[in-house]
Formats: structure tokens, sequence, C-alpha cells
């Protein structure tokens, strides 16, 4: 690298006699005009120490600290509310390269063109990221939210602890999320805001195909903030500090939209610092998955390919109709064994799935390298379309996997039970998941295994005695993963 380009990227000093924050940091103070927005630098009164006042009338108290060494790129994070309340998570950032910075915030002074101006200033004439980490306890989670629903393009990423809400910050998330702005959540169990806005955040950024993990802390109420020891928290910020690279795989095309597909299931883990089980779930912990949606000519609706990570030999898959979610056990277990996931394309412009675009679907994707003989996948109704599609395709897939399947199908004029036979006559498996006290259960899964044995298939059904349409699998995800891979031209080990 040349001189000039090491000194365009040098962070420029800033301006007054520093004092010192936790651990020996410099840290230097201003302070801004209201009206004009002019910052310059300020000396704070005796006995402040490491916290801040609140500004006089007409202006704004602001604070940076230093690191001693800048790391690559001049990283920092901006504290939203509550200069040094439970600083632990800024103090290990120091020591990793990062400036903190803040400016005054409380139930009046909220996000307005003063944060902008602080902006401009850090990265215009300071040369720090033009993409922050932000960090926000309760009403600075709200107005962490609230500046960056503002403008996405300029956020690294948002640690909100137990974080409060408004209206405005729900209805930005999806602009968040096609920015891929990851967040991390940090929340007492037993705090009320936990369920009026941090799930509320959580479902839609997940649904919305936006990265978020959580950690629940176990008998915490609204405080203490933080953790103890800071440094899960700081490790995912310095994680998160550029956006993720990666190329778009051939098949989807360059109008492609890209998202992240992870599960969402908890799991607890035990924080000696704590002294407390926390659950946690998201991306962060479990691992995450490319989802690409994207249209194909000639194809009325869209196509969406959850990638695994690694793709198993022969690049098997599953067709399936119906979103998948992060709940769906059976989806996240064929990703971990190298299966990508495909819904089905859906007509904008007709009242049932069409045949035609179903086989162009499984044309196109065959044609990219795709296995020519996927497992089929569907729930209750979506079980009759996947049903219909194979009856009209026997020899182009290997198995088909259903819960509480409701034989009915718009794809087929025929109903799909009447013609079982060419399916056990091309080796397919059927695999059914039930719930007893479904009342489909007897006419559909009930009727379909008698008719597939009957006719010499391979047909598997369990039952969960005690549960109905609102079907729990859990509990059966080996027994009916052994299953899928047993009978599937694609079986193979570990």
């Amino acid at each position: 690298m040349c001189s000039s380009a090491r000194a365009a990227n040098t962070a420029r000093s800033f301006e007054g006699e520093p004092t010192t924050w936790h651990d020996g940091f410099a840290r230097y103070d201003l302070v801004m005009d209201d009206q004009t927005l002019v910052i310059a630098s300020f000396r704070p009164p005796p006995g402040e120490g490491f916290a801040v006042g609140a500004p006089v009338k007409g202006q704004h108290r602001c604070v940076v600290v230093a690191p001693r060494t800048p790391a690559p790129g001049n990283p920092w994070s901006w504290r939203g509310c509550y200069w040094d309340h439970e600083p632990q998570t800024e103090i290990e950032l120091l020591h990793r390269g990062y400036h903190v910075a803040y400016i005054s915030a409380d139930a009046s002074l909220k996000p307005d063109a003063t944060w902008d101006a602080w902006y401009r200033f850090l990265t215009e004439d300071h040369r720090l990221s033009t993409r922050p980490a932000f960090i926000g306890m309760s009403r600075g989670g709200e107005y962490a939210y609230t500046w960056a629903v503002r403008h996405p393009d300029a956020v690294a990423s948002i640690y909100a602890d137990n974080p409060g809400g408004n209206d405005e910050m729900l209805a930005g998330l999806v602009a968040l999320a096609r920015h891929d702005v990851p967040l991390l959540h940090v929340c007492g169990s037993l705090d009320p805001i936990l369920c009026q806005f941090s799930n509320a955040i959580e479902g839609i950024y997940q649904q919305l195909g936006g990265r978020i993990s959580v950690m629940i802390k176990d008998g915490a109420g609204h405080h203490p903030h933080s953790l103890r020891d800071a440094k899960p928290i700081a490790d995912w910020i310095e994680a998160n500090a550029t956006p993720r690279t990666a190329s778009a795989p051939d098949f989807v095309g360059p109008s492609a939209r890209q998202t992240a597909f992870y599960g969402v299931r908890a799991d607890a883990v035990y924080y000696p610092t704590e002294g407390r089980f926390i659950a946690c779930r998201g991306p962060w912990f479990t691992g995450e998955y490319d989802r690409y949606t994207f249209n194909v000519a000639g194809i009325d609706g869209a196509i969406t390919v959850i990638l695994p990570m690694t793709q198993a030999p022969g690049r098997p898959w599953v067709f399936r109709a119906g979103y998948p979610d992060g709940r769906d056990a059976i989806d996240l277990a064929l990703l971990a064994r190298g299966f990508a996931i495909v819904t089905g394309p859906v007509s904008f412009n007709s009242d049932k799935l069409k045949q035609q675009d179903w086989d162009a679907t499984y044309a196109h994707l065959i044609a990219h390298g795709f296995s020519k003989m996927p497992v089929l996948q569907g729930t209750s109704r979506g079980a009759g379309e996947v049903l219909a599609w194979a009856v009209a395709n026997p020899g182009k897939l290997s198995a088909i996997y259903v819960e509480n399947p409701v034989y009915q199908s718009a794809m087929s004029t025929r109903p799909p039970l009447d013609d079982l036979a060419m399916l056990t006559r091309a080796n397919v498996a059927l695999v059914q998941v039930s719930g007893g006290l479904d009342p489909s259960f007897h006419e559909n899964a009930g009727a379909a295994d008698e008719r597939y044995r009957a006719a010499g298939g391979k047909s598997a059904l369990i039952v969960n005695e005690s549960e109905s349409h609102d079907l729990s699998i859990e509990a059966h995800v080996p027994e009916i993963l052994s299953k899928i891979l047993a009978t599937s031209s694609h079986a193979f080990r570990e």
C-alpha cells in the first residue's frame, strides 16, 4: 500500500486535552451546538469521573474514547444511550482497536439531525469506519434502531440489550434485513420488554431472512444489562465488522435476493461468569444457510433455494410445497446432511399451483447439476400437491416425506390417492408422520399407508397418538431422517 493510501486510512486524531477512561484509554470530550451543529472540544467539569453529565440546553455532550492502536478500517461502536452504564463491551472493544463514541441521548434528546452530524464528524472529519456497531441498552436499543432504520447502509451491526421500541423501528426492520445488518439481543427472561419488543423484533427479522441471534438470561429482569464477561458480545461485534461477501451460484441468475436461513431452537448454556443458564439461539450459535429467491423466465412464481454449507455427493435436494422456516426440524436435519431445500413456485396469476411451473423448476435445477431424483416434501394440503406432482413424474423422485397429509390437490384433476400404483412400480418410498387425533388421519395418512403397502410399495407411517393436526415431530427426527435416507436413492453414511 502506498503512503498516501495509508494516510487516507488512518484515523485523524481528536483535538483537545484528553482525560482517561477505563483502563487508561484516552477520552475526548466535545460539545455540539444544536442549531449550527458545530462541534468543539470541551473540558468536562470536575467530579464526572468516567460518566458524562447532562448537556446545557441547546447543546449535546459528545464523547470519543480512542484505542491505543486503531484496528484496520478504524471500526467504532456507538452507544445509543446511558454512557458508562455497564461499559464492559466497549472496554473490550477498545483493547481490540475500536474507537467508542457517544452523543447525549435521553427521553427528550432523541435521534435527529444532531446524530447525523455526529456521524459525519466521526466518519468524514476523523476517518472512522462508515459502518459503526451500535450498542444500545433499554431506551438506547430503541434509539439505536431508530437511527439505523433511517440509515441502513451505514450500520455494521446492532447489539441491543433489553431494547425498548417504537413503531418506526419495527416498520423499518425490512430495510435492515435488506442491507443484511446482523442483530444481537441480550435479554432477561423476566423482563416484560422481552415480549413487547425483543420477541417481536426477532420474529419479524427472522421471517424477513435477516440474521438475529438472541441470548436470554434465565431469571434476569431488565437489569443487570450486558454480560459480566463481555467477550462473547465483543466477539460477535468484531466478527460482523465487515459485510458478508459471497458469489451467488449460477442457477439463481443476476436478480436473486439472498437472505439467511437458520434454526430458531434455543440451547441452554451455563455461563459461569453469569452464574446462570442462558438460552442461545440464532445464526451466531447454530450456523446459517444461504437462501436465494429468484425468478426463471417462463416460470410463473418465484423459486426459493436454501443451500447446505457443504453439498452432499450427487447434490441431493428436497422439492417441497410451502415456505420453510426455522422450526422445520427435518429441513434443518437434511441441510446438515448436505441436501438443498427447494420451494416450488406458486403462481401469482392463478388460484392453483401449476404442474408446468414445477416441471420447469425441476428441469432448471437438474440442468445446473442437481440430482435427478429429489425427495418431495409437504405438510397438510401441501402433501397433496407434492403427491400429485409425484404421480405425474414417478421416475423423477426417490422418496416422499409428508406431515399430517391431506391428499387433495389443485395441481391435478384426479385424487392423488387413486394413482399410487405407479409410484410403487417406480420404487418411490412414502414416509408419513401424523397425529393420531388428527381428524383427517384415517382417510389420508392411514388410507395412503394401507394402499401403498397393498400395492407392494415401501411405506413408513409414524403416528403421534396423542397429537392432532398441530404436530410436534422433534422426538422422531432421527427415525424420520433415517427412513428418508435409507429409502432415498441418495442414502449415504456420515
